[in-house]
């Protein structure tokens, strides 16, 4: 394939030289001439291992050159890659003025093109970019519409400095955001034979995927280093405690609890951080992310209980209110502190769960509900129905599989708020997802 690459840094460098290895004929694309003129002459302008080598045998075997035109780069190719910066602003927002001089210039080239095109954004951007930034000014510029004249994708790129040819090689995955099915079609024979599972999706998503990435990727940073900090306090070896805790890819470094929805609970995950808290201020550490665990927690409880209370009606109807599905278990279950706040906002309320019968209750949870909360005791309903023939609002609380029908079974004006997805559906209408 013909393709243009538009920016000589980093991460069009890399990959300017890997395509060009697999045999595609690649124009980087660069307003400095420093750069162009270092690729023409067979020399890498990024230090990165292995680049180097492959950039002056792709310029010798005549698959790789650059030029500073921009009209030149995109008539001689089927697709452009646009990996210029998005450097930050003073205010933590992104500076995307390279983006747009960019798209205009291919806009420009493509007034004048006749043959398909295709845009792909590799350059990190914010949700929405690619909708209020990209494709606008390239429609502008060219004045064809973007999904039909051209083609417009987002490719978040996956490569870490010092590794990124070995990583571009073995992506962790293949993620094309399109605006339609002919345009991703061409993008994925770029990527045709990787070993990497392939998502299609829309570009708004894509462009997510790739900060979602980078926030974890700093999130587990300073979540090792703040456990490594209480391990050194106390004389343990940090390196061994979190090379055990790798271990487990079942729960520890696995999609459980990967999910975005309502607030954590039970007897466990509560206790133990602020236990953990505890004995770091007793050990006079700082520990700002560990800190932060319980109050995002406690926001998300707020998040649910605004999304009840901005419904019409005072009957609120809540379908499963133990911790999780399965369980009978109200200790610090997040849903208990909606209800009470429900009851002290002068709501009515009916509670089901059938894993949650007084009568059954022993031990810790018949304490629990007998001494702690007896008021709610009094709201719980035997069934399912009487819930739904009582409520203005019904809240799904847990993802017990008897409430995957709810959404369906709503009667007019009735509204619904889900904390666990327990279908496929996004918030539309009378239904209301937490984070969907």
């Amino acid at each position: 394939m013909k393709i243009s690459i538009f920016g000589m840094g980093y991460v069009g460098a890399v990959s300017a030289g890997c395509l060009a290895a697999e045999g595609h004929t690649v124009i980087g694309v660069d307003p400095n001439r420093t750069k162009v003129g270092l690729i023409n002459e067979g020399r890498t302008p990024i230090i990165e291992k292995d680049i180097g080598e492959m950039i002056a045998a792709a310029v010798r075997d005549g698959r790789l050159r650059a030029t500073e035109r921009v009209r030149d780069a995109v008539m001689d190719t089927e697709i452009s890659l646009v990996c210029v910066g998005t450097p930050s602003q003073l205010n933590g927002n992104l500076d995307l003025s390279a983006v747009r001089k960019v798209c205009e210039q291919i806009g420009n080239a493509l007034r004048e093109k006749e043959s398909f095109h295709v845009v792909v954004a590799r350059s990190t951007m914010l949700p929405g970019s690619m909708r209020s930034l990209v494709i606008p000014t390239l429609e502008h510029a060219s004045g064809k519409r973007a999904g039909i004249d051209f083609g417009v994708c987002s490719n978040p790129e996956f490569l870490r400095e010092g590794t990124a040819v070995h990583d571009y090689h073995h992506p962790p995955k293949t993620v094309v955001g399109e605006t339609d099915q002919r345009s991703g079609e061409l993008l994925l024979q770029l990527y045709a034979g990787m070993d990497a599972p392939v998502v299609r999706t829309d570009v708004e998503t894509a462009e997510m995927v790739k900060y979602t990435d980078n926030t974890w990727h700093a999130l587990k940073v300073d979540f090792a280093n703040e456990i490594g900090n209480i391990c050194k306090a106390v004389g343990i070896d940090g390196h061994e405690v979190m090379e055990i805790f790798c271990k487990d890819t079942k729960l520890n470094l696995s999609p459980y609890y990967m999910k975005p929805g309502f607030a954590f609970g039970g007897s466990c995950l509560p206790k133990d951080v602020r236990a953990l808290i505890y004995k770091a201020r007793q050990l006079d550490l700082e520990l700002p992310l560990l800190n932060a665990i319980l109050p995002s927690n406690h926001k998300q409880v707020e998040k649910g209980l605004k999304m009840v209370m901005e419904k019409p009606g005072k009957k609120v109807g809540i379908l499963g209110f133990s911790f999780k599905a399965g369980t009978d278990d109200l200790r610090e279950s997040p849903l208990v502190d909606v209800i009470e706040h429900l009851i002290g906002k002068g709501y009515e309320l009916k509670l089901y769960d059938k894993n949650v019968k007084l009568a059954a209750l022993t031990g810790a949870n018949q304490d629990y509900i007998l001494n702690i909360i007896p008021h709610i005791s009094r709201l719980m309903v035997d069934s399912l129905d009487d819930v739904l023939a009582f409520a203005d609002t019904v809240v799904i609380g847990n993802g017990a599989p008897e409430f995957q029908s709810v959404p369906e079974r709503l009667r007019p004006g009735q509204h619904l708020v889900d904390l666990v997805r327990v279908s496929g559906k996004q918030s539309e209408g009378a239904y209301d997802g937490i984070c969907w």
